[in-house]
């Protein structure tokens, strides 16, 4: 497993997170077994969201691993908040509700402290001073240790970061061999493709310019949850074969070497792993260190249909 130094902070975390997004569907013993599984392979980041499965993953968490002083020491856990449900859902970050979500983060994954806490999802209605307050609050209370985002712009980043004291660590966004966004435009800057078009505002570029960690959500699946691209031969033929053809030359599953795709960049992007299959963890965390060649790189990212200009 590779580990990291974080920017703007004294974490060393590994460049793999295990994601709790859906482990309340799996029992209390499977989940301990998937959880031990990602630290017996190397992993120390965890990451989860008061929304994911409305709470209940993060008591499943804490429950499952017998979260106490000793268990919590070997963990670097992160959080994210300000999405609720109503009849549309909708985004909130004031201050109150920054600050009760936190405290309910905290009691279901019975610990004192977060070592991150991101915003989840840009919130329009944002009082970037509200939102200093509650990150102040809960950064002199000890209660969190860093603070980031997910989903959010440069300018949304420039627009908080300006109001608040905490330099903002992270940025939690979507990509995949088969969702690139964040380097197309880059490479296809003045022509008339689809490529060109800038989906990201240069969120890669000012995460490298300001030292901001990048965390790949869904690295494994096609858009916005339409499936897995591995093993997809309909969509991802081309794709498919040539992840087999590496995998086969690192004595690697294909699912490491997507993983490998991502870490492979150096801004140092660490990959969620969503998955609640133990195998499947495992399989992943073998891609954590392969160094694939620059022909490798391109090779996969042309497969999955990008052009290079």
């Amino acid at each position: 497993m590779k580990y990291n130094q974080m920017p703007g902070t004294n974490l060393e975390v590994s460049n793999l997170v295990m994601g709790n997004m859906r482990i309340n569907q799996l029992s209390s013993s499977e989940t301990e077994k998937l959880i031990r599984t990602a630290q017996d392979e190397g992993i120390n980041f965890f990451d989860h969201a008061d929304i994911y499965g409305n709470g209940d993953c993060e008591s499943h968490f804490a429950k499952a691993i017998s979260m106490n002083a000793s268990v919590r020491d070997k963990m670097i856990l992160q959080s994210k908040c300000g999405i609720r449900k109503g009849a549309t859902g909708y985004y909130d970050f004031s201050k109150q509700h920054i600050l009760s979500s936190v405290e309910a983060i905290l009691k279901r994954l019975n610990t004192e402290y977060l070592d991150i806490l991101l915003l989840h999802r840009p919130d329009p209605l944002m009082e970037p001073e509200e939102v200093a307050d509650a990150f102040e609050s809960l950064y002199t209370s000890g209660k969190v240790r860093y603070f980031g985002v997910s989903n959010h712009t440069p300018l949304q980043i420039e627009n908080l970061q300006q109001s608040i004291n905490q330099k903002l660590v992270v940025n939690q966004v979507q990509f995949s061999l088969a969702h690139t966004p964040l380097i197309d435009s880059s490479m296809s800057l003045n022509m008339k493709t689809d490529n060109a078009i800038n989906r990201d505002s240069g969120t890669l570029d000012y995460a490298r310019l300001h030292q901001m960690t990048l965390q790949a959500w869904s690295p494994f699946q096609n858009g916005f949850f339409k499936g897995t691209f591995l093993g997809d031969t309909e969509n991802f033929a081309a794709l498919n074969q040539v992840l087999d053809r590496l995998a086969e030359k690192y004595d690697v599953t294909a699912t490491a070497i997507a993983t490998a795709w991502i870490t492979r960049h150096p801004a140092n992007i660490q990959v969620v792993l969503g998955t609640t299959n133990p195998q499947r963890m495992s399989d992943a965390c073998a891609g954590s260190d392969i160094h694939l060649s620059r022909e490798e790189w391109f090779e996969l990212y042309a497969s999955a249909g990008n052009p290079i200009p």
